[in-house]
């Protein structure tokens, strides 16, 4: 059976993003980040499906169950996955949160961890979080680094509590508003004391809310 993480009486998995997915996740984005979404049109999602350097992860609410272990299976070429799309075999799961980074030589840098409005703040964008360092390290990646809003001090508490650190400031870096932006990055995300600081993190995110069922890769 499916064990699906619980988090205030909802039920949810994770897994890679597909084609059929670009719509839920361009709203999402819409609604997350008004005044940066323009950046990131449904237009664009599809030119990253296309990417063997970019990689997205959604939160699913509903629809057929995903594995109860995360595989790394290789992303099939995107003329299937387009194919899979285009023949009808498209999800039937409620897009609730997604995540993307880029690898950039052994450097993840994410590009976004966003919510659906109704299911923000229960812990969602932590299980992403998590998704998203431990694919960085499948992918070799020996730190992960971001952006993130000098005024979002509720996301830069979470990914300080994830072991990421302040590196420097970009002023005006938001067009929107002409907000700073901070930058922030782990440390070496494959040392002994990283992993074992991550490991204990995620150990006790499962006893809060279950395992996290996925299938990334």
């Amino acid at each position: 059976m499916v064990k699906f993480a619980v988090m205030h009486g909802l039920q949810y998995y994770l897994r890679t993003m597909e084609y059929g997915d670009v719509s839920q996740v361009s709203e999402i984005d819409r609604e997350a980040f008004p005044g940066e979404w323009a950046f990131r049109s449904q237009t664009s999602y599809r030119k990253d499906l296309h990417n063997s350097s970019i990689h997205y992860i959604v939160a699913c609410k509903a629809g057929a169950p995903p594995p109860s272990e995360v595989q790394t299976a290789p992303r099939l070429p995107w003329f299937k996955r387009f194919l899979r799309q285009e023949r009808g075999l498209k999800r039937a799961e409620t897009i609730i949160g997604f995540t993307g980074f880029w690898m950039m030589l052994r450097e993840a840098h994410i590009i976004a961890i966003g919510g659906r409005e109704g299911y923000r703040r229960i812990g969602i964008g932590e299980a992403l979080l998590i998704a998203t360092i431990d694919r960085a390290a499948t992918l070799n990646a020996n730190v992960v680094t971001l952006e993130v809003r000098a005024s979002n001090t509720a996301a830069q508490s979470l990914y300080s509590k994830y072991g990421f650190k302040v590196m420097g400031r970009r002023a005006k870096y938001y067009s929107s508003n002409g907000e700073d932006a901070i930058i922030m990055s782990t440390d070496d995300i494959t040392s002994m004391p990283f992993q074992a600081f991550f490991q204990r993190l995620k150990g006790e995110h499962a006893g809060r809310h279950g395992p996290i069922a996925a299938r990334v890769g």
